[in-house]
């Protein structure tokens, strides 16, 4: 059997944290939550992770800070991670700026969780 997928999701909202974990968690991912795009890049320097999902607007360090620090990563590997961004503010990005910032896909909130599985699983396989 193959090993689980592990998720590092970044998202101040704990409703919204916790109902993305549920959701993983029963198609078999490992998930590991943070509050903020900096607990983000403390933790990729520790552990190894197969996709991030990013709320754009958090303190600290937003979405869109955290996708560019990824990106400029020393470490190959974690700087090619896939990275989604997940907002509520789709009205102020467009899609073209979730891929110039590093973004490979854009989840709106609320989220649908059927496309929050189906674009892990097609990021992670």
């Amino acid at each position: 059997m193959p090993s689980m997928k592990r998720v590092l999701i970044a998202e101040d909202s704990s409703v919204i944290q916790n109902l993305a974990k549920k959701i993983l968690e029963f198609q078999n991912f490992e998930i590991t939550a943070v509050k903020n795009g900096e607990q983000v890049m403390q933790l990729l320097d520790k552990e190894d992770f197969d996709i991030l999902l990013l709320d754009i607007n958090m303190p600290i360090m937003d979405g869109m800070e955290c996708v560019k620090a990824i990106r400029e990563l020393k470490d190959k590997n974690k700087a090619m991670l896939p990275v989604v961004a997940i907002t509520g503010n789709a009205k102020n990005y467009s899609e073209t700026d979730f891929k110039e910032a590093g973004f490979n896909d854009a989840l709106m909130k609320p989220l649908n969780f059927d496309k929050l599985v189906n674009v892990v699983k097609g990021l992670t396989e």
